[in-house]
Parts: C-alpha cells; structure tokens; sequence
C-alpha cells in the first residue's frame, strides 16, 4: 500500500511540474565533415542533462528511435543508414519489452555520404526520443542545412544551420520550402508591408487590459463531466448491485463500527487513486502535445468515432467488453490472503476490473473528450471527477446504513440506463468522425447530415424509452415507468427540436456539436454572420480599400466554444449588424489541414521551424502577433495591424461582445 501511494504522489508530482515548464535536456549540434573529396559524413553531437537518455538507431517496436530525413540532396548521395558511434549503452527494458540501446550525458552519430562533384546542398532533419526513468518527452526534430562546392572549398567544415522540414503525410518528399518571414511572397500596397501585418502587438494589446473570458471554465467542465460519467456509472448493473454488499462486509466485519466506517472511506479513497492513476498515466503516456493534436488528426478522430461505435454496440447488447477473467481472480484472491489497507486496495481494484463492461466504455468516451482539450492534466481531472462520484455512495451508506434499505432493487431499469448511454455514445460518435471531415476538408458530414443523423439518434431513443423496440438484455415487461415516459418525450422533443435545422435554424442547443453553419447547403435563415475573408494579407487589404476596422476571427473546426459563440452570441441582431456592417470579418481555422503552395521557414523561440498547412500558418501568426494560441480568440485590428481593444475570448455575455465591438469601433473611428 505504501508503494501505491508514494507511486500516486510521485506520479502527482511528474504530472504538475509536466504542466508548469517546458523540459529541453537535450543540446544537439550537427556538423558537416569532409573526409576526402568524394566522402564526407553527416555528424550529429548530442550533450544530454542528467538523468535523462536519447534512444540509439533502428529500435522496433519500442520508444522512439534516433533518425535521419534527408529532404534535399544535391551534388551527394547517401551512403547506408545513421549509424551510433561512442558510448551506447544498452539494456533490456521491462517496460516496452524488448531490448533498447540510448546514450546518458554524451552521443554522436554519423551518416556518411558520397560527394559526386561540384556543388553540394543538402536539407534534412534529425529527430530523437529523450527519456528519463519516469517519463518521456514527444518525438523532438531538429533541422540542418549543408551547402559547398567539393572542389574548391579548402575546409573540412561547413556550416550548418538549422533549418526544420518534415515530410507529409504521405512520406513522401517535399519541395524546398521558402524563408521567412512567412508573407514575403504576397504583395500588398506599399502603405501596408508585410511585415507591419505580422509584427508582433501584444505589449499594445495588454494596454488595453486583460482578455474578456472565461480561464478556468474548462478545469471545472472536465470536472463535472467526469463526475456526470461517474454518476451514471453506479447505475449499472455491474456497479449498483456491488454497493450494498461491500458497505455490508465492512460493517459486519468487524464489532468497531467506528473502524468498519474507516474501511469503507479508505475503500472509496482507494477507488479514487486507482482512477486518478489512470488518468496521470494516459498524460505521461501521449503527453500535452500529443494530446493536443488529436483534436484535429484525422487518423485518431476516425479511431475515436469507432471507438464510440463499438462501445455503443456493447451498450445495447451485442457483446460484452470484459477484461480476462483471471485478472480479477488473481487481484481478489490476493485480497483475501492480505489484511490491512492492502487488502482493502485490492478489493477496490477487484472492483474496478469486474465493473469494466460497464465502466469501460463511459471511461473510453471521457478521456476521448478530455483528451482534445490538449490540457496536460485535463485525464487526471476527468477521472478524479468520476472517481469521485463512484467512490461517494460508499462512503455516504457506510455513514448512513439505514439509507441501504430505501436503496432501489437492481432489475431491468439498470439495462435501460445502458441502451440509453449506447444511443448518446453513438450520437457523439458523429462528431469526432465531424472533425476529421471539417479539418481536412472532405465534405462528407455537413450540418444538415449530422443534423438528421441526430434526429435519427434521438428520435430512436424516445422510441425505445416508450418500449417499442427490444434490445437483447430487454426484460419482457411492457410497462413503462413514469420517468423512463418522461425521458422518452425530451428524447422526441429534442429530435424535433432539431428538424428546423435543417433548413438553417440556429439551434443553439446543438451549437457545439453540430459542423459549423458554413456547411449547409439549403439555408433559409438570414441573420447570420459569414466571413468575408479566410485569409489574412486578402482581407487586410480589402479593409484599407475599403476604410473598415478588421475583426480577426482565430477559430477551429474542432472547437466547441467556437461553434457556440457563433450560434448563441453572433446571432443577436444587434452583434450580426456590427460584424457585418462596420467590421470585415477574417475567419482563420487554426487546425485547417489544407497543405501551403510552399512551405514556409520560420523562427519561434530561437528555433526554426516549418509552416506546412493554412493552419499552421493562422496559429502562427496568433502566436507571434497576439501571444496567445487558444481559440475562440477575437481580436479587432486597425488597417495596419494594430490592436483597437483588447481581445475577447470565450463568453456568451451578448452585452459584454456588443461593448467590446462598439469600443474598437469607436477607437478606430477616433483615429481615422
């Protein structure tokens, strides 16, 4: 038991200081070196701080291996593969299973080459896995840069700067990518260069005070959304059943009421570190940018969708997820062999292994969620919030044994909450397979097909609810109880809450869920704000053609309080005036997947890297220009890129977006 909870406070400890800097152990230096005039070698020197390593070259199946991407060869050819030099070290590793080789405090590896004559150019990368015995860091990259003439150059060195290109998605090279500053390419009015478009104005727009919005309302949505998940868990046939006999055991077990009260709290507390556990290592696992990227991967969001399908599958009865049963035969015979605080820990993970069918999938569908909000700790919250609320009837029976008897008998009702659970699973299914689509433009999901999907969703539910169509863990009873028929007409009422959507109605409920109102195709409400522009430079220049203030819109496909502010905030008369009216609106999707004519270089906190998609570029002017990289972000710009008030982030106060609107106006006429 000691061991458990110096690893849950070790681990507590990893995951805070993981969220409050940013780790960089590893100094990597890559040299050019002429070994006669038709060879040469590519050096990388790596200088590791201490207690972290970087893992060596070709490791399969296991963390991250040392590797080489050549992006641009000229005038060389690559001979062989990176090959480690100096003092490697090499073990058998129990976690990943295998036997890996990586270098503490010094590496250096090598990548020779054969210089064919003349002039030589060679762009490439090198990325690294660094570790240390409790966690590890994402994938890191860094770029180098080669260029000479072989005949004519008297040196062994040249030298190297960093220059970062990756390949795409297909692996497949791409071309040289041009320098920064990112918009040298677009030309503009001579009033108006680039590069006061993209100057940075965040002193000037903190002048202005601090960002309208809420901070923390995501910690405590996570929160509650994982002690909702909790909730509704106990109402499971693999939970609720569990609860009056547990509290019994630990009452009648011993004579000390007051000690059987003690066991029962410590078995609760146990439930809450196992799941906490949990969360913590699905953070140290992927870690806060892997976390951050599923929002609008395509891959993990189709993954997610699936996911969500065949647990919802599992919910109505078709199979049951179940974890291998010698698992939980294994944890409670320890149980049994130990006493103490052991011996209650063990019961509770006994618990937690046999309520998996049931718990498993709610569990699966709360890290999905949190999981996109790419906050480091954002699984440790969830499941402290779920943990909670399975833990508490324990506690609260084990203060309150009378409460047992009023406790209702478990039946078909607890098969109810699960058909209903598979039917919400599956309609949130469709909205992880809606990011994908949106970010990476395929057209497949529209609002009016996600629209009616869900009507289909709901409409069924309500159905079911009344008893009119049998799963097969239905009982046969025919009778339908007084909140299972209310349940059924908000189910109904909801669907046809939904049905004016599809000709354009806002539907502010479904605001968060539902592609964005661009989408639909057959649209008879007006009062709507769209874009003017979707691209930056485009949209600048209109504005000074046309003598208007600028309304940056940072926004994404995958973003929920985005889709909100445009259908419970945009929508207001008097706000759809101001944007369309005295304002030229630029809507810049910071994860849109469409690839650049070129890629672009830039430097970002003293390193170089590459702007591959639209995307890339909109959040990188966020960043460089406005210090701020979440959205909703709004920001209102004169016609050379100066802030007019301060920005606006996530609030549903139409009152407080009108006065943020109407003061930038005021602001911008007063100075024009």
């Amino acid at each position: 038991m000691k061991k458990a909870i110096f690893l849950f406070a070790f681990l507590s400890f990893t995951v805070s200081n993981l969220g409050a800097q940013i780790f960089d152990p590893v100094k990597v230096k890559t040299d050019f070196k002429k070994l006669s005039d038709t060879e040469a070698e590519i050096v990388i020197s790596m200088t590791i701080d201490d207690g972290w390593h970087v893992y060596s070259t070709d490791l399969e199946g296991g963390p991250t291996s040392a590797s080489l991407t050549i992006d641009k060869i000229e005038g060389a050819e690559v001979v062989g593969k990176l090959q480690p030099r100096g003092n490697e070290i090499a073990k058998y590793d129990n976690i990943f299973e295998i036997n890996v080789r990586y270098f503490e405090k010094k590496g250096e590896l090598f990548q020779k080459l054969k210089l064919t004559g003349g002039n030589y150019s060679i762009e490439g990368e090198f990325e690294y896995g660094a570790c240390t015995d409790e966690t590890c860091l994402p994938p890191t990259r860094e770029g180098f840069s080669f260029s000479g003439k072989t005949a004519t150059t008297p040196s062994n060195t040249a030298v190297a700067v960093a220059k970062p290109q990756k390949e795409d998605n297909t692996g497949e090279k791409e071309n040289p990518v041009v320098q920064e500053p990112p918009v040298e390419n677009i030309t503009t009015n001579a009033k108006q260069t680039q590069l006061d478009l993209w100057a940075p104005v965040i002193r000037e727009l903190q002048n202005f005070g601090e960002s309208t919005g809420e901070k923390d309302r995501s910690w405590l949505y996570i929160f509650f959304a994982g002690f909702i998940g909790g909730l509704l868990a106990l109402f499971t046939p693999c939970v609720w059943p569990i609860i009056p006999m547990t509290v019994s055991f630990f009452l009648k077990r011993t004579k000390d009421k007051q000690k059987g009260i003690r066991d029962v709290i410590t078995y609760g507390a146990s439930i809450v570190v196992i799941y906490v556990t949990l969360g913590i290592a699905i953070t140290l696992i992927f870690g806060a940018s892997a976390l951050n990227a599923l929002s609008t991967n395509a891959i993990f969001n189709i993954l997610f969708f699936l996911m969500l399908v065949i647990f919802a599958a599992s919910f109505f009865g078709a199979f049951e997820i179940t974890l291998p049963s010698r698992w939980s035969s294994a944890v409670d015979s320890k149980a049994e062999t130990t006493s103490g605080l052991i011996s209650i820990f063990l019961m509770a993970f006994t618990l937690a292994l046999v309520s998996f069918s049931c718990t498993g999938p709610i569990i699966g569908f709360l890290l999905v969620e949190v999981s996109t909000t790419g906050s480091v700790v954002a699984p440790a919250i969830g499941m402290l919030g779920f943990a909670i609320a399975l833990a508490l009837p324990f506690t609260l029976f084990a203060l309150f044994p009378s409460w047992l008897k009023s406790m209702p008998k478990s039946g078909g009702w607890m098969n109810v909450i699960k058909v209903t659970l598979g039917f919400l699973e599956l309609a949130f299914a469709l909205k992880f397979l809606s990011v994908a689509d949106l970010a990476y433009g395929w057209g497949l999901l529209d609002r009016e097909t996600f629209l009616a999907l869900w009507i289909v969703i709901f409409g069924l539910l309500g159905i079911y609810l009344l008893g009119k169509i049998k799963f097969p863990h239905d009982d046969d009873n025919d009778k339908v109880s007084v909140p299972r028929f209310f349940l059924a007409l908000c189910s109904l009422a909801f669907a046809i809450y939904m049905i004016p959507g599809l000709w354009g109605a806002p539907l502010k409920a479904v605001s968060a869920f539902a592609p964005p109102m661009s989408t639909q195709d057959f649209n008879l409400y007006t009062n709507e704000v769209h874009a003017q522009f979707d691209d930056y430079e485009a949209g600048m220049e209109y504005a000074t053609r046309m003598g208007k203030p600028v309304m940056l819109d940072f926004t994404g496909y995958g973003c929920v309080n985005c889709r909100k502010m445009e259908l419970a905030v945009w929508t207001d008369d008097k706000v759809s005036n101001l944007i369309n009216n005295d304002y030229v609106l630029i809507t810049l999707y910071a994860d849109n997947k469409t690839a650049l004519p070129e890629p672009i270089k830039i430097t970002e906190n003293g390193k170089e890297r590459t702007l591959r998609t639209l995307g890339d570029k909109w959040s990188y002017l966020q960043r460089v220009k406005f210090g701020a990289n979440a959205q909703p972000f709004y920001v209102l710009i004169d016609n050379e890129g100066k802030p007019l008030n301060k920005s606006y982030a996530y609030d549903e106060d139409i009152s407080k977006y009108v006065d943020f609107l109407e003061t930038g106006l005021k602001n911008y006429t007063h100075y024009y």
